[in-house]
């Protein structure tokens, strides 16, 4: 089912510049709109909203609706491919698909293995997704990090503990997978950030902290990260919560060198939403009419 926003609420398009600055891009109290990418161009970011993809012009506009068809409606987990005009898919049947930004018919990459898959990474030479399988599509089951041939076929389970774990994206080389686990914690829901070589050795904790931490996203040069950091005590990555999205340096992530607190988490930052440059990141908030900004 796809989300909607509550009476009052606003789905809000902010970009955010890593000196601090943020602006408002777009609001709308008609479609909630979520999970920000940025096109190769760095002129659009690309939005899903009421099950249909959208683009919207980062110089102002209306979002316009990507034509696509042969794929069901479809959820916040959607990435671009490297060649900067296809994008790969998670829909609502629980399957990953492959389109064109351009718009027109889907592929679909998954089979039946009796599990949904939720799209996250697809690696720098564009042949390989990381996504997480969830069993049975039973949330009450633990996610687990999986990858897949981008053309399809069989998937390879990388161990990364037993806690749930989501969001696996590469990084700019290739040669990591990062993401957040509750492997580190027997706290229920306390996912911190970590990484794994794409070889699946090295699995290592990245950041130690208070907070629920979810979605880290490299910045294309590799130098800078964005995550959502949740209150203490969250379980899962919900909607309409006091958050922060947090800029860190990948050679610290101790040290936020920025923070940007709304009021939202799920669909303000579950894809990676960084401008080609590196200079901006894209997120999503969702205030009420008695909730702030800040």
């Amino acid at each position: 089912m796809n989300r909607t926003l509550q009476p009052g609420q606003r789905s809000e398009v902010w970009i955010a510049s890593v000196t601090g600055e943020a602006e408002l891009l777009y609001s709308s109290d008609d479609v909630l709109f979520e999970a920000p990418n940025w096109t190769l161009d760095g002129a659009a970011l690309v939005l899903n909203g009421d099950g249909k993809l959208w683009t919207l012009n980062v110089a102002g506009g209306h979002p316009v609706e990507v034509p696509l068809t042969g794929v069901p409606d479809l959820n916040n987990d959607h990435v671009l491919a490297p060649d900067g005009t296809g994008i790969f898919l998670s829909a609502n049947d629980g399957h990953i698909y492959r389109a064109s930004l351009a718009g027109g018919a889907a592929t679909r990459i998954t089979g039946e293995d009796g599990a949904f898959h939720f799209l996250h990474g697809v690696s720098p030479d564009g042949r390989e997704l990381a996504y997480v399988s969830i069993e049975a599509g039973d949330f009450t089951r633990p996610g687990r990090l999986m990858t897949i041939a981008s053309d399809g076929g069989a998937a390879a389970s990388v161990d990364v503990g037993p806690g749930h774990c989501d969001g696996p994206e590469y990084s700019p080389d290739g040669k990591w997978l990062y993401l957040n686990t509750e492997s580190f914690s027997t706290a229920p829901g306390h996912a911190q950030l970590a990484r794994i070589r794409s070889d699946g050795t090295g699995f290592e904790q990245l950041l130690a902290s208070d907070s629920v931490d979810w979605f880290p996203h490299l910045s294309p040069d590799g130098r800078l990260a964005s995550y959502i950091r949740f209150p203490r005590g969250t379980q899962g990555h919900p909607a309409d919560l006091p958050v922060a999205v947090v800029l860190v340096s990948t050679a610290d992530w101790t040290t936020p060198l920025q923070t940007w607190p709304l009021f939202g988490g799920q669909g303000t930052l579950n894809v990676n939403s960084w401008s080609p440059d590196s200079g901006h990141i894209a997120f999503v908030a969702y205030p009420l009419p008695d909730s702030t900004k800040d």
